[in-house]
């Protein structure tokens, strides 16, 4: 059976784009795949961390996996700190890594921004990191998304690099799993910017532990335009809050957004954000539930990370066993 490894980092207020972006589409994945779900709390650790918070963040993402839908019987859930040789292993590739490539990576950019020279080694090597979490398992699907793109090519180089230096065939290159239904969801405050959990507003997103009347007064402040609902998807893509706000019910409701857009074609906002509150409780707020119901026993979230952690040990300690024999390390 084909291999999915794929991630989210701990670090607070999981949200809808989280949901329909990724999280929803790997539930459907684990009926096809061998999968993988990592709490990647090592990549986090790229940027400062309350270590109370990191790791009460680390439950929640473990929870909002299974609330999902996600089973940890058929499916791997570890936090990856716990499985050693994912950093053992980075620090091989590390070595096998022209400074080049890593210069092209826009994310270290982007988060560093003006204090380059300040940024930490680990924001720098985070996509290293990301590659040997995937070669690791010999992974041969990744589940991404734009912003992935580019790390997931580095992780093919990056076999591809070990392959031709030890002449051997070992690290398949891991395809992307490119998701039809996945959906692009933007700021509630802003329909040109993605929604994210380091936005200072909450309004701008609706966290997967949002109640339905927090859910249903989101929605209600939602940015939108005076005019009624577009009538077309060209005119709709020129509106980018109405836009937003019609896949967003499109993605809910398993709807296309030609479908949507000719349901709520010429309607006023008022109704349609009703409509659009009611199915987003729904959806979210039995999730939600779940959740809290989950995080509140942390006895059972951690003996699904230990289980976790115990079969994805026993799969990645071959793997690397091999790899050090591969390169030479002598391992009497």
């Amino acid at each position: 059976m084909n291999r999915i490894f794929s991630g989210v980092q701990p670090t607070g207020n999981l949200h809808l784009g989280n949901y329909l972006g990724a999280i929803r589409n790997w539930v459907a994945l684990q009926q096809e795949y061998h999968c993988i779900f990592c709490i990647v709390d090592l990549h986090a650790l790229t940027l400062p961390q309350d270590p109370e918070q990191l790791r009460a963040q680390t439950r929640e993402v473990t929870a909002a996996y299974i609330a999902a839908g996600i089973d940890p019987e058929r499916c791997v859930i570890f936090n990856q700190s716990t499985v050693p040789a994912h950093a053992e292993l980075a620090w091989l590739l590390g070595c096998l890594t022209p400074l080049g490539w890593l210069n092209r990576m826009t994310q270290f950019k982007e988060k560093a921004g003006k204090h380059r020279e300040e940024a930490g080694l680990g924001l720098y090597g985070y996509p290293v990191l990301m590659a040997a979490d995937i070669l690791l398992y010999k992974a041969t699907h990744v589940p991404v998304g734009e912003d992935q793109k580019q790390h997931l090519e580095l992780a093919r180089d990056l076999a591809g690099a070990f392959n031709r230096r030890y002449g051997t065939e070992f690290f398949p290159l891991p395809e992307p799993q490119i998701l039809g239904t996945a959906a692009r969801v933007m700021s509630l405050r802003d329909g040109t910017k993605k929604m994210s959990k380091s936005d200072t507003s909450d309004y701008s997103r609706i966290n997967m532990t949002d109640d339905a009347d927090t859910i249903a007064l989101k929605i209600r402040k939602a940015k939108t335009d005076p005019q009624p609902l577009p009538a077309t998807i060209a005119e709709a893509e020129a509106r980018p809050e109405a836009d937003n706000l019609l896949g967003i019910y499109a993605a809910l409701a398993g709807l296309d957004r030609e479908q949507t857009v000719a349901l709520f074609a010429g309607r006023n906002f008022s109704e349609f954000k009703q409509q659009l509150a009611d199915l987003a409780a729904e959806v979210l707020g039995r999730i939600g539930g779940e959740m809290r119901r989950l995080t509140a026993d942390p006895g059972y979230i951690d003996a699904v990370l230990r289980r976790g952690a115990e079969r994805a040990n026993a799969l990645a300690a071959p793997h690397l066993r091999q790899v050090f024999d591969i390169m030479g390390l002598l391992r009497p």
